[in-house]
């Protein structure tokens, strides 16, 4: 779901001379056209870093007295590079046409003469606008066919309990509409973030990511709404939160069970609105910005329980993605285990390259209640561990079926810490909040655990 739906195109103007700015600025405006005006080539490039525009219109002089164009011309490779589908339209006097189709050789699109004509120069700006909207488009479309081709990169999978969720991935990926990854621990849902956000319109920009359940009630609105100098002891300057970051990207919200209600209606009301501000100032700000969330826990019941809105919950499951947990689908055990070793021989420098028979067969028996990213983790401490070219069955240090208890008097306390955690994790059917209770830990102490170990 889009926040704010802005139909006006934005213009960046960029000229030392203020006149031609306001005159700009003004016949654009009458013809729907938001403009920001820059008197600096540096100015230029800093625009164009903070946010996405739809044509640059830029003169090529800006030193006093000077004619000759070089400022601008050097600059224009520089802007192709950072970003090949901005229109460029150099303004020039008519004496130095030849500077403008100089300008075009090195990737300019079009220009215009001062003084001009403003038919013929909202002409080439609704073109080049066209033109470079139809350029963009082409290449996302490319981009997410490559991703399609590829069947999405990374996720790894032959059992058919994640056919349906691959598919849901890929047909409401190209949406704005607002996601929820459900599921236990470890289960991949951050990579499902990602799918979503690669095979999405806003695959261009990063995709910002906030684990709720590492934020304390202190810093949640400086981190998802930024803040200004001096709006507390260690404000030393500004900081843009992480709603600003994801402008025209997405923002996934990690654990998003653990934000406590005090906290939910602030998250809500930028949902629905759009609107925020940073802690210390009174100034609203706004963001287009796609919603995916994730949580072990089960929602719908926090919410009978009075710890979740649910009018919050209505705002983030729009569409509701459901990812099985690895011994219910067991088929993935071996093309991720066969993942994993190449991934961490290759980052260790080993040269394993397979397991032992026996290996094979207690990895598919063992229940991994961490899920894949348990697995992760055994087969990378076997390949830190391991001698010879194959991984053999001790190497994994898995206990025998899967759910025995292995002797503590021989383990480290992190090793025995790890185990309990694993085995609540189990017994609570991954349930974080649960498996957090009956360990009598809270759950931001459970998951600095949790990440500690790589659970």
């Amino acid at each position: 779901m889009r926040f704010i739906v802005i139909p006006m195109s934005r213009i960046l103007i960029a000229d030392d001379q203020p006149d031609v700015l306001e005159a700009l600025r003004i016949l654009l405006k009458g013809e729907g056209y938001q403009t920001d005006a820059v008197t600096s080539l540096g100015a230029v490039m800093n625009s164009l870093e903070k946010r996405t525009y739809a044509l640059l219109m830029m003169d090529l002089n800006y030193t006093r007295d000077t004619t000759s164009g070089q400022e601008g011309l050097e600059v224009i490779p520089r802007i192709q590079a950072f970003d090949d589908t901005l229109p460029i339209v150099v303004m020039t006097a008519w004496a130095t046409v030849d500077l403008a189709v100089e300008a075009m050789k090195l990737g300019a699109r079009d220009f215009v003469t001062k003084p001009w004509d403003n038919d013929r120069l909202l002409a080439i700006v609704r073109t080049q606008i066209a033109l470079g909207s139809a350029l963009r488009k082409s290449q996302q479309l490319e981009a997410k066919n490559e991703l399609l081709r590829g069947k999405m990169p990374n996720i790894i999978s032959d059992s058919p309990r994640m056919r349906p969720v691959i598919e849901l991935v890929t047909r409401v990926a190209p949406s704005d509409a607002n996601v929820l990854i459900t599921g236990e621990n470890g289960t991949g849902k951050g990579l499902i973030a990602q799918a979503l956000h690669s095979l999405s319109n806003r695959a261009s920009k990063i995709m910002i990511t906030v684990n709720m359940g590492g934020l304390s009630e202190g810093v949640f609105e400086s981190e998802l709404f930024g803040h200004v100098k001096g709006a507390f002891t260690d404000a030393k300057a500004d900081r843009a939160g992480r709603f600003e970051l994801a402008d025209e990207s997405t923002l996934f919200l990690d654990e998003i069970a653990n934000l406590p209600l005090t906290q939910q209606a602030k998250l809500l009301r930028v949902i629905e609105t759009g609107e925020f501000e940073r802690v210390g100032s009174s100034r609203t700000l706004h963001a287009n910005v796609r919603i995916i969330s994730a949580t072990n826990s089960n929602l719908t019941d926090e919410v009978a329980t009075g710890r979740f809105r649910q009018d919050l919950l209505f705002r983030l499951n729009t569409i509701e993605v459901p990812l099985p947990p690895l011994r219910e689908r067991r088929e993935d055990i071996a093309p991720l285990a066969a993942h994993f070793l190449r991934q961490h021989a290759e980052r260790y420098r080993k040269k394993f390259t397979d397991f032992e028979p026996a290996a094979h067969e207690a990895l598919m028996r063992h229940e991994f209640p961490g899920n894949v990213r348990e697995l992760d983790h055994v087969i990378e401490r076997a390949v830190l561990m391991a001698q010879g070219a194959t991984i053999k069955k001790n190497d994994l240090g898995l206990t025998s079926g899967g759910e025995g208890s292995p002797r503590l008097e021989e383990m480290s306390l992190e090793e025995v810490e790890a185990f309990l955690i694993k085995k609540a994790l189990a017994r609570h059917e991954g349930n974080a909040r649960k498996a957090a209770e009956s360990l009598g830990l809270s759950r931001s102490a459970f998951y600095r655990r949790l990440q500690y170990y790589g659970l």
